[in-house]
C-alpha cells in the first residue's frame, strides 16, 4: 500500500526500498507488541499452554504452564506489515510471503495437536510433517522455477564465479535447504530466546546481501549475482521487527513459547532467503548456531546406532549444557554471541573474492 502512495501522490521517499522497509520493521514489531499480551492472555485462558517432553531437563517442568504458539501472532503480524508496504508487483516479495503463510500453517498443525492432547510428542507424525514440509517447500521452488530471469547457478563463498549450472536438479537442492533450514530452527528452540536472536541476526545479514542482490551498481561492484529482489528486504525487515516484539515477552524467563508455528516458519524462510540471494553454502556460516544444532542431534543418534554410546549428556547440544549445570541464561547469551559473530564473517565474505 504504502508503494502505491508514492505511485499516485508522487512521493519519493515512499518508494525507496530502506525506508519502507524501516516502516516494515517499526509496523510489526509495535503490532507483535500490541497483540501479544492478549494472545497470552488467551492461551492460559484456553490452557493452550507447552506440554513439556518427560524426557527433559529437571528444570524444564517449571515451564509447563508457559503460553505457546506465539509464532502465530509475530509471522501474522510480519505478514501484515509486508503487504502493507512492498511493491505488489515484485514476485519474490510474494514468494516470501508464501513461504510464511505455508510453513506456518504446518507449524500450526502441530502446535494444536500437541496442545489438544496436553503431550509434547503427541503432535503431527514426523513423517506427516515431512511429508507437508517437503510438499510446501517444492511449491516455492517450483514458483522459483517460474520466474523469468532467475537462474539456477551453484555460487560459493570467496569464489567470483558459479561452479556450476544446477539445472532441474536446483529444484531438489531448495527443497533440501528449505526443509534443513526449518528443522534446524526448530531444534534450536529449546531454551527461552535462543532460537530468536540468531534468527535476528542471520535476517539482519541477508537483509544486506539481498539488497546488495537487488541492486545493479552494489552487486557488480561486489561480484554478486543481480536479480530483482530489493522488495524482499521489506519482508525479510518485518520479520526481524515481528521477532524483536516477540523477544521482550520470550526472553528469560519467557512469558511466550514460539512453538513450531514460529520455529520451522523462521527457519524455512531463512532458507528461500538464501535460495533467492544465491547464498544458500553461506547459510551454513550465517545460520552456524542452528547448524551446530542439528550436528549435534545427527551426531548423537548415529553414535548411538552404531556404538550404543551417546557423545553428549544430552541433545540438542543446548541441553548437554544444561545438564552440565550451566544457568539457562549463560547457555542462551553465549549462543547469541557465536550467531553475531558467525553473521559478522559471513559478511566479511561478501568483499573476499
Amino acid at each position: 500500500m504504502l508503494y502505491y502512495l508514492h505511485q499516485l501522490f508522487h512521493i519519493n521517499l515512499f518508494g525507496y526500498i530502506t525506508f519502507r522497509a524501516g516502516v516494515s520493521f517499526f509496523i510489526a514489531l509495535f503490532l507483535t507488541l500490541w497483540l501479544m499480551p492478549k494472545f497470552i492472555a488467551w492461551a492460559k485462558r484456553t490452557s493452550s499452554t507447552q506440554p513439556i517432553n518427560e524426557w527433559a531437563p529437571e528444570r524444564h517442568q517449571e515451564k509447563a504452564k508457559t503460553p505457546t504458539m506465539g509464532g502465530m501472532v509475530f509471522v501474522t503480524s510480519a505478514i501484515v506489515a509486508s503487504v502493507l508496504t512492498f511493491n505488489f508487483a515484485n514476485p519474490y516479495a510474494w514468494g516470501a510471503v508464501l513461504t510464511l503463510v505455508l510453513f506456518m500453517f504446518i507449524g500450526f498443525k502441530d502446535d494444536y495437536a500437541k496442545v489438544r492432547a496436553d503431550e509434547n510428542l503427541a503432535g503431527l507424525k514426523a513423517r506427516t510433517k515431512l511429508i507437508l514440509q517437503v510438499a510446501s517447500a517444492a511449491l516455492i521452488a517450483c514458483y522459483l522455477c517460474m520466474l523469468n530471469g532467475f537462474n539456477t547457478e551453484l555460487y560459493v563463498p570467496f569464489l567470483k564465479t558459479p561452479l556450476f549450472d544446477m539445472g532441474y536438479f536446483a529444484v531438489l537442492f531448495w527443497i533440501f535447504v528449505i526443509v534443513a533450514a526449518s528443522n534446524a530452527v526448530n531444534l534450536t528452540d529449546g531454551l527461552d530466546g535462543l532460537a530468536t536472536v540468531p534468527s535476528i541476526a542471520a535476517l539482519g545479514t541477508f537483509v544486506i546481501i539481498i539488497y546488495v542482490t537487488g541492486n545493479v551498481k552494489f552487486s557488480s561492484y561486489l561480484l554478486l549475482p543481480h536479480f530483482n529482489v530489493g522488495e524482499v528486504v521489506i519482508v525479510a525487515t518485518a520479520l526481524m521487527g515481528a521477532l524483536a516484539g516477540f523477544l521482550w515477552y520470550n526472553c528469560y524467563p519467557a512469558e511466550v513459547f514460539m512453538g513450531d508455528s514460529g520455529s520451522l516458519t523462521a527457519g524455512a524462510f531463512l532458507g528461500y532467503l538464501s535460495i533467492i540471494s544465491k547464498s544458500e553454502i553461506l547459510l551454513v556460516l550465517i545460520g552456524s548456531i542452528f547448524v551446530i544444532e542439528t550436528l549435534s542431534v545427527i551426531l548423537q543418534v548415529g553414535s548411538f546406532k552404531l556404538r550404543k554410546k551417546r557423545i553428549f549428556l544430552m541433545a540438542p547440544i543446548h541441553h548437554h549444557f544444561e545438564m552440565k549445570k550451566w544457568a539457562e541464561s549463560k547457555i542462551i547469551v553465549r549462543f547469541w554471541m557465536i550467531a553475531v559473530l558467525s553473521n559478522i564473517l559471513a559478511l566479511i565474505t561478501l568483499k573476499i573474492r
